[in-house]
């Protein structure tokens, strides 16, 4: 079971895993979406369309007793957690709460409703539970506050069922990518209306304190993000596939050239050297 399918990292891995010969059910927001649609017309016919936002609890539901009656008595193999929402990149002063609230909405509670209801068809199994955080969850970076926040929460969520479920072989794995293009920055209009948002809470000392030069540049940080991204997924999907295959898979995976750089600096050194970093 796949969440999230519908673009980017989610997309590409319902593609992926059916091609392999996996029986995919692929979780998507809008399954009449051109994400939905698109999977329908190239993958196999193992591969199901759910309609699955996370954040609704009668979809999550749904999804769930359309997948049990697939696999009966077989059980699940594997959970990958990766729908998620990155929020306007801004400094944690700046953004509104709505931004908070709907990154741990999303990012968090969604994976953990998921995970809970999904549970019972892994332990039939003894399968995988898969968690899709972020380098932002396991480093603090700035501008992104809300968003490293809920991945932090997911990635020690992730710690905590990969020790409380072993007594049932049940194995669990965060993946913390470094950047890669996947669509998740999303669209100019989203931006527009976030940015609208955020500029129309902000109080006047605030304003003033930052400059409007430094706030009109957070669209153009925004605008060139995906330039610093990596196109290729395939680190991501061969992480997510060791996840799910490998007998002794790893708690916590760092996919992208150098995730792991800024990761080692923030363990193994003082505070004030990472931040200089």
């Amino acid at each position: 079971l796949l969440t999230g399918s519908d673009t980017g990292i989610g997309h590409a891995l319902a593609k992926y895993l059916d091609s392999l010969g996996f029986v995919v059910f692929a979780g998507v927001l809008n399954q009449d979406g051109p994400g939905a649609e698109e999977l329908r017309r190239t993958c196999s016919q193992r591969l199901s369309v759910l309609q699955l936002d996370i954040t609704n609890t009668t979809q999550v539901k749904e999804a769930y007793l359309t997948v049990s009656e697939k696999v009966q008595n077989a059980g699940l193999w594997g959970i990958v957690n990766n729908a998620g929402i990155l929020g306007f990149p801004a400094d944690g002063e700046l953004l509104p709460m709505s931004t908070y609230r709907h990154c741990m909405e999303v990012n968090f509670f969604g994976a953990v409703e998921v995970s809970k209801t999904f549970l019972p068809l892994l332990r039939k199994s003894q399968g995988r539970l898969v968690n899709m955080s972020s380098m932002a969850g396991g480093i603090p970076l700035p501008r992104y506050a809300a968003y490293g926040a809920s991945k932090a929460a997911l990635s020690m969520f992730s710690g905590v069922m990969r020790q409380e479920l072993s007594k049932w072989g049940i194995k669990v794995a965060a993946i913390h990518p470094s950047g890669f293009r996947t669509g998740i920055q999303g669209t100019a209009e989203q931006w527009d209306e976030q940015e609208k948002e955020l500029m129309e809470k902000l109080p006047a000392d605030t304003r003033q304190a930052y400059g409007e030069e430094y706030l009109l540049g957070l669209r153009n940080y925004l605008l060139q993000l995906p330039s610093h991204c990596a196109p290729d997924l395939s680190p991501v999907l061969g992480a997510v596939l060791h996840a799910l295959l490998a007998r002794r898979p790893q708690g916590l995976y760092t996919p992208g050239k150098g995730a792991y750089v800024p990761l080692c600096i923030f363990c193994c050194f003082p505070l004030w050297v990472y931040d200089f970093f």
